[in-house]
């Protein structure tokens, strides 16, 4: 069973930086490409941040490209993502995912809360 836990969260002020943590068990970590979303209150979830398994490319959604950074690393089962000069409107929870493509497996974390303040 393929769980994850995501960490890091917590308050910061505008322009501070935070990085969140999600560590995988139970899967080929490797072989799963490794996603970030959030959901803001009152709003759907929304994609952030994707690495690939496969070459290790990254995608980011317009918002944060320049201020985020998702980076993997395999040894550890662990993704990051590095917020940086953040803002009010990042504030959200924020949830790691992992897919493995072809097979249709796809997980979530619990989520952590990210507050930004101004």
């Amino acid at each position: 069973q393929v769980q994850l836990v995501e960490s890091g969260g917590g308050l910061v002020q505008a322009g501070g930086s935070l990085r969140l943590s999600c560590a995988v068990s139970g899967g080929i970590f490797s072989r799963y490409n490794m996603g970030w979303f959030r959901q803001a209150p009152g709003k759907e979830r929304e994609f952030v941040a994707i690495i690939y398994w496969s070459g290790g490319s990254t995608q980011y959604v317009n918002s944060v490209k320049g201020r985020f950074t998702i980076s993997r690393d395999n040894a550890k089962n662990t993704v990051y993502l590095q917020m940086n000069s953040l803002k009010p409107e990042d504030t959200a929870v924020y949830y790691c995912n992992a897919a493995r493509p072809g097979s249709g497996a796809d997980y979530w974390g619990q989520g952590t809360q990210v507050t930004v303040s101004s």
